[in-house]
């Protein structure tokens, strides 16, 4: 069957390595979308913070984001809202206490306030950088609990790769377990982690496949590219998954398609190979 919807994670996927994107990459996506296929950026990014690449990228694009909690157009409109409980995101917070400095609580909000912090000075240059680029979204509650006026989109956790594992042990291991989901990005090379805490029927692969039914799509017409752990829902969702050659390894395990690198605009060499030519089914 054709290609109707082309799903593409951001970090690591539709940017090289030095989060550029490259030009390959956007012109395989104009043409895809000249053809009429549906293409959708699926991120763990928040709206705002996936909005300048979708810009960028300059072709008529659907926004998945928050790893799924959230399914928007290009112009603001809501399609598809998973909010996680109010009162689980509080308990989340007590479990987390020890990694508090990289926590936070994001809101589906117009502006301001969007990501509420207990702490907005950091040492760690990689969380710096995303609260400078994020500085008119942000916002401090002392203690974070006190923000939770309302049901928050996630409450996430930040930084280097072995505490987030012991966060994310302690965060499965909780009894209320069930009553939210987790999104895990792991980057080995930066020794860094990001676990967004979500609810519980929310991932990238959850929301592709409401969002893939409600637009009428055979599961065997949607092609997704993705590189890391929270795009595995994603991957398993898709008549033709594609993992990035720069993806991790247990990606590589299941057999599924592979491109090029970040850095050898592995999309565009995808969506070429798999999306404006016949492809062949990932069995």
């Amino acid at each position: 069957m054709a290609v109707r919807l082309i799903a593409l994670d951001i970090d690591g996927t539709l940017l090289d390595s030095r989060w550029k994107l490259p030009g390959e990459n956007r012109a395989a996506i104009a043409e895809a979308t000249r053809r009429g296929i549906e293409v959708a950026l699926v991120t763990g990014r928040r709206y705002d913070f996936a909005l300048p690449i979708a810009r960028e990228v300059d072709s008529p694009l659907t926004m998945i984001v928050s790893n799924g909690a959230l399914v928007r157009t290009l112009d603001g409109e809501t399609h598809v809202r998973h909010l996680l409980l109010r009162d689980t995101a509080l308990r989340i917070l007590q479990v987390t206490k020890p990694w508090r400095e990289g926590a936070g609580v994001v809101f589906d909000r117009p502006r301001e306030n969007q990501v509420m912090l207990e702490f907005l000075e950091t040492d760690d240059p990689i969380r710096q950088a995303y609260y400078s680029r994020n500085k008119e979204f942000l916002g401090c509650a002392r203690p974070l609990e006190s923000c939770l006026t309302q049901d928050p989109l996630q409450v996430m956790l930040s930084g280097k790769v072995q505490p987030m594992r012991e966060a994310e042990a302690s965060l499965r291991a909780v009894p209320f377990a069930a009553e939210f989901g987790l999104a895990v990005t792991v980057y080995e090379s930066r020794d860094f982690a990001m676990i967004d805490v979500i609810h519980p029927d929310c991932s990238k692969g959850t929301a592709l496949a409401e969002w893939a039914a409600l637009r009428g799509y055979a599961r065997e017409e949607v092609m997704a590219i993705g590189d890391n752990h929270n795009d595995l829902e994603m991957l398993s969702f898709a008549g033709i998954p594609v993992v990035m050659g720069n993806g991790v390894p247990e990606l590589k395990n299941f057999g599924w398609h592979e491109t090029s690198t970040n850095d050898e605009h592995g999309v565009a060499v995808a969506i070429e190979q798999f999306a404006l030519r016949k492809a062949a089914s990932c069995a």
